[in-house]
């Protein structure tokens, strides 16, 4: 128990900062004049009191953290911010259950982006505003947000940052401090969420609409204001506005820093995860397009490049904003659209999946191994981008793949042994454990996740929250030798 309640000091912490972020739909309430604001109001209170009554009744067991409480807070928070960030959905959507709000939370906070809810055009904006918000915040997410708080409530951040932050390669540092560097990650994302905005505004978006998009996209995330997702607008340029940030956002937010602080483009050719990750979306956008006119799917060509670079580069991306309903199209395309949601973007990106980082790393040991076999005595080290990898990082990605791919097949198992078709339950499980919002057939960007039963959304629900916290984050803390002195 000693060795928790540090943890759930912090935590406690963590709760109270967050209760802040209520005041912004307050804010959004009160300019379109809905009277939305009680309910959070009423949340603020809910989620500030227990955490003012948890500091209070553990502060004298507040202490610097080590490796393992860095875990361990991680998975409390992903696991528990979302809980008390469903109050205001639950008081402003008449009907909708605990499993539902916190599957809707959930996919916010994990910028994962499938959804429960119908109607949206029709939501409060204030509720709108909030699952947006939490996408935002889910982005670069609020575990890295706590790295440049927790300093200044008396707690250090890297044990935090290792445990949270994405990649083999995530003990290279921007900075000398880990602060500095949490407040440069977040400095960028709010500067590119802006200019984001300022963007859409210009291609015809009122504020809101041009904010909640904008939100999504840095993050990843998504979400939309409207049941058609970015369909409702049919609008060319909100299209290729949304694609250019995407793409910038399945790309490390280290890159972006270096290249502002450099004022120089060149950083990126330098980047070998972002040359891999824009070339294999390039090369697919080429690819299914072609394949999509041959079939006759579309029978002009351009609307068929218009289509599928949408709709690639956000599934791509693990977005999950949509246009037409890919679920008509061949299955080969939305399904190489889903591998690739797996393995393309950059670490240090909003994005979900294996990242390519791994995939490369997979890729060379491949190689590698099969030069071994010809050469059992060749000194052939593995190296990206001209950068030695240890032995250790590539068990450690091997590791990960293989839990990953396990994950993968345990949870369709779950799906199917609920009566859930193979098609729905295989894509669902992939599109949540990469944060990638739609998947195909019941849950296809046509329709949404509120179809499946109680228990088909919790398995969706915990396949978000591991895919998240990257997999080694969640299921480290159930080994024994975690709880060992």
């Amino acid at each position: 128990m000693h060795k928790v309640l540090p943890v759930v000091n912090v935590l406690s912490k963590v709760l109270m900062v967050f209760s802040l972020c209520y005041a912004f739909p307050v804010a959004v309430a009160f300019i379109y004049h809905e009277d939305s604001y009680h309910y959070f109001f009423k949340s603020f209170f809910l989620t500030f009191c227990p955490g003012y009554l948890i500091w209070i009744s553990t502060r004298r067991f507040q202490r610097e953290l080590k490796n393992r409480d860095g875990f361990l807070l991680a998975v409390f928070t992903w696991g528990g911010i979302p809980s008390f960030a469903t109050l205001p959905l639950m008081y402003g959507i008449h009907g909708l259950s605990f499993t539902d709000a916190l599957f809707e939370t959930m996919s916010a906070l994990s910028t994962t982006g499938a959804t429960v809810l119908s109607g949206l055009d029709h939501l409060p904006k204030a509720i709108n505003f909030w699952r947006h918000e939490l996408s935002w915040l889910g982005g670069i997410g609020i575990i890295v947000l706590a790295v440049a708080i927790l300093p200044l409530l008396g707690v250090g951040g890297m044990q935090l940052f290792k445990a949270e932050s994405t990649g083999p390669m995530k003990d290279s540092k921007l900075t000398p401090r880990i602060t500095e560097t949490a407040k440069n990650l977040w400095l960028v994302y709010v500067g590119i969420t802006l200019l984001c905005i300022m963007c859409l505004m210009l291609a015809g978006l009122d504020w809101f609409e041009a904010t909640c998009h904008a939100f999504a996209t840095m993050s990843l995330g998504g979400f939309s204001t409207h049941d058609n997702s970015i369909g409702f607008f049919n609008s060319v340029a909100v299209e290729m506005i949304l694609t250019v940030f995407m793409l910038i956002s399945g790309m490390n937010f280290a890159t972006h820093f270096l290249a502002i602080r450099h004022r120089s483009f060149s950083v990126y050719r330098y980047d070998g995860e972002a040359v891999k990750f824009l070339q294999l979306i390039f090369l697919s956008i080429i690819g299914i397009t072609v394949f999509l006119y041959w079939k006759g799917t579309y029978p002009d060509f351009w609307v068929t490049l218009r289509h599928v670079t949408f709709n690639l580069v956000s599934v791509a991306t693990t977005s999950g904003f949509m246009t037409v309903d890919f679920n008509l199209w061949p299955i080969f395309a939305p399904l190489w659209m889903l591998f690739l949601s797996s393995i393309a973007v950059s670490s240090g990106s909003t994005g979900g999946g294996i990242k390519m980082i791994r995939t490369r790393i997979l890729y060379q040991q491949g190689l590698r191994d099969m030069v071994k076999m010809l050469h059992p005595n060749i000194v052939d080290p593995l190296k990206i981008d001209g950068q030695m990898i240890p032995n250790n990082v590539v068990f450690s990605v091997l590791g990960f793949i293989f839990l990953y791919f396990i994950c993968v097949v345990s949870l369709t198992f779950l799906l199917l042994a609920s009566d859930l078709d193979f098609i729905s339950s295989f894509t669902a499980v992939i599109a949540c454990i990469n944060n990638a919002g739609p998947g195909l057939n019941v849950v296809g960007p046509a329709t949404n996740y509120g179809i499946l039963t109680d228990f088909q959304t919790w398995v969706c629900s915990f396949a978000m929250f591991l895919g998240r916290l990257e997999i080694f984050s969640l299921l480290i803390i159930f080994t024994p030798a975690f709880w060992r002195k």
